[in-house]
């Protein structure tokens, strides 16, 4: 896979905004990618140097439309944790 095939989207929220002061950044990553391959793709597309990354596997949850029941989708969530004099710049408005 390519990295661009590899990450997605970035996640921002307010806990991923928190987790950026100690250089944590949250990536919604393809579903078949592990750790090596995420970190590969973040050290080609944003040239930084990531030093560990974890992987979660978001569940579905349950949502109603009108009196329909449905669910969200399954995702998978990468956080990356950078050194501390690099940043990405997507993520800080540069």
């Amino acid at each position: 896979m390519d990295a661009d095939q590899i990450i997605i989207e970035p996640v921002v929220t307010e806990k991923t905004n928190i987790m950026r002061e100690s250089h944590k950044y949250t990536f919604k990553v393809n579903r078949g990618a592990n750790k090596s391959q995420v970190m590969r793709a973040v050290n080609e597309l944003f040239n930084v140097h990531p030093l560990k990354c974890n992987i979660f596997n978001v569940s579905r949850k349950p949502k109603r439309v009108r009196y329909r029941l449905g669910y969200t989708a399954v995702w998978k969530k990468a956080v990356v944790t950078l050194p501390p004099g690099e940043v990405i710049p997507i993520f800080e408005g540069v």
